[in-house]
C-alpha cells in the first residue's frame, strides 16, 4: 500500500510540475520579458559549454555583482526611453555623484551620510535640469542630455582637479563587499529589490501606466488628462537620482571617486535597456526585461573574458548585439502595424 500511495504522490507531482512552470512562465510573460530571458538562457548554455569555469557558484555571483552598477542606472534610463525619451548624461551624472560624496565629506568635513544624501540630491537635479530642458525648453532629449553629459563630466573635473579622490569610511566601502548569510552579495540584494518595486510600480500603479501611456501616443495622453510635462520631469528626476545611486556603489567599488569614472557607461545603459525589450519609440518595456538585458550584457562579458576575448572584440560583439535587438525590435513593431 506504502508503495502504491507513493507511485500516485509522484504522479501527482509529475502532473503538477509542468503547471508551476507555466505558471512561471506565465507570470514572466506579463512583464513582457519572455523574449530576453530566452536568450540569457541560450546565452548561459552556450557559455557553460565553451567554458568548464562558467558555471562555478563563484563566478555566476561574480556576474551579478559587475552588473549592479549598470542594473541601477538602467532601471531609471527604462522609465526615461518608455516615455519615448533619451539619457545620454548618466554616466556622468554618477561621476559627479560620486564626487561629490567624496569631495564633501574627505575636503569638507561632513558626516558620510549627509554626503551621500547631497551626492542623490545632485543627480536628481541633474535629472530635473534635463526634464526642464525637455519641457519647458523644447530641447530634444537626445541634445538636452548630450549637455548635460558634458556639464556634469565637467564639474566632476572642476570638482575634483582631474585627480581621483579616496579615504571613505569602511562601512561605505562595505556597501559593495558584504556578503549577506555569507553567500549572496548584498548589494545584488539591493537591486532585486529595486527592480521588485519598479516592476510592480510600472504594472500596478496609475501614475506608473502614465508612462507608457506618454510614451503610446503623447497627444492622446493630454488629452486624457495625464498631466504629461510632469510625468516626464518625473521620469528623468528619477534617472538623475539612480545615476547618483549608481554612481555611489561604482565609488564603494573602488573605494576612490575617479574623475573618468562612468565613462561610456551610458552606452551599456541604453544597450541593456534595449536588448532587455523596450522601445526606443517609446510606450513599450518592462523593468524585468531590463535587468536581464544587464544580465545578458553581463554573462556576454564575463565569458569572453573567461575565453580570453580581447576587450576590443567585446566591443564589436555587444554593438551587434544592440543593432540585432533593435532590429528584432523594428521588424516586430513594422509587423504589428501591418496586422492591424
Amino acid at each position: 500500500m506504502t508503495g502504491t500511495a507513493t507511485t500516485s504522490e509522484q504522479r501527482l507531482e509529475n502532473l503538477e510540475r509542468p503547471k508551476r512552470i507555466a505558471g512561471v512562465l506565465g507570470n514572466i510573460r506579463k512583464f513582457g520579458a519572455i523574449g530576453p530571458l530566452g536568450s540569457l538562457i541560450a546565452l548561459v548554455i552556450l557559455l557553460s559549454f565553451l567554458s568548464p569555469y562558467f558555471f562555478e557558484v563563484n563566478n555566476l555571483f561574480n556576474v551579478f555583482q559587475q552588473i549592479t552598477v549598470l542594473a541601477v542606472i538602467a532601471l531609471g534610463a527604462t522609465m526615461v526611453i518608455i516615455t519615448g525619451g533619451i539619457d545620454l548624461s548618466v554616466g556622468s551624472v554618477a561621476a559627479l555623484s560620486g564626487m561629490v560624496a567624496a569631495v564633501t565629506f574627505s575636503q569638507a568635513g561632513l558626516p558620510m551620510a549627509i554626503s551621500l544624501a547631497l551626492a542623490l540630491a545632485v543627480g536628481a537635479l541633474a535629472g530635473l535640469a534635463n526634464g526642464l530642458l525637455i519641457v519647458l525648453g523644447r530641447v530634444p532629449p537626445f541634445v538636452a542630455t548630450l549637455a548635460m553629459l558634458s556639464i556634469a563630466r565637467g564639474l566632476t573635473l572642476v570638482l575634483s582637479n582631474g585627480q581621483p579622490v579616496s579615504g571613505f569610511p569602511d562601512w561605505f566601502r562595505a556597501l559593495t563587499s558584504v556578503d549577506l548569510f555569507a553567500v549572496v552579495p548584498g548589494v545584488v540584494f539591493l537591486v532585486l529589490v529595486l527592480f521588485a518595486i519598479g516592476a510592480l510600480y510600472l504594472k500596478f500603479r496609475p501614475s506608473g501606466r502614465e508612462i507608457y501611456a506618454v510614451g503610446g501616443n503623447e497627444e492622446v495622453a493630454r488629452l486624457s488628462g495625464i498631466n504629461v510635462g510632469w510625468v516626464k520631469l518625473r521620469v528623468y528626476m528619477l534617472a538623475g537620482a539612480l545615476a547618483g545611486l549608481g554612481g555611489l556603489l561604482l565609488t564603494s567599488r573602488l573605494n576612490s571617486a575617479q574623475p573618468t569614472a562612468g565613462t561610456g557607461l551610458e552606452l551599456d545603459v541604453i544597450a541593456a535597456v534595449v536588448i532587455g525589450g523596450t522601445s526606443l519609440s517609446g510606450g513599450v518595456g518592462t523593468v524585468i526585461g531590463t535587468l536581464i538585458g544587464a544580465l545578458i550584457i553581463g554573462v556576454l562579458r564575463n565569458g569572453l573574458n573567461l575565453l580570453d576575448v580581447s576587450s576590443f572584440w567585446q566591443q564589436v560583439v555587444i554593438g551587434l548585439v544592440i543593432a540585432a535587438a533593435v532590429m528584432i525590435d523594428t521588424l516586430g513593431r513594422r509587423r504589428g502595424r501591418q496586422k492591424s
